[in-house]
């Protein structure tokens, strides 16, 4: 995956150490001198195999990157999140007459 268009604002260029943990169904990306894995040379951001699995993510699923600059961190959301968030996102604006 690459994500050079997040990266840049994060200020994390290839080689940067990386810290990859599951949370709630996200992965969330932070930057770590220790880290296990590290920015690809082209901005290529590793997602191992086992974190994604644990999240849902399967290989070619589209995701939602979202840095969070002030935190130093990258969170990688799944699709199937962001459609669970949307979907009740609309049924809350439904029930509240907003929507005709």
């Amino acid at each position: 995956m690459t994500a050079q268009q997040l990266l840049h604002p994060l200020g994390w260029e290839p080689g940067r150490r990386l810290d990859i943990q599951p949370h709630e169904g996200m992965l969330v990306v932070g930057s770590a001198h220790d880290g296990r894995h590290q920015i690809g040379s082209r901005g290529e951001l590793p997602l191992p195999a086992p974190a994604r699995r644990m999240c849902g993510i399967k290989p070619g699923q589209p995701v939602l990157l979202a840095a969070l600059v002030t935190h130093d961190l990258l969170v990688v959301h799944p699709a199937g999140t962001v459609i669970r968030l949307l979907a009740d996102l609309h049924t809350r604006l439904a029930g509240a007459g907003h929507v005709r």
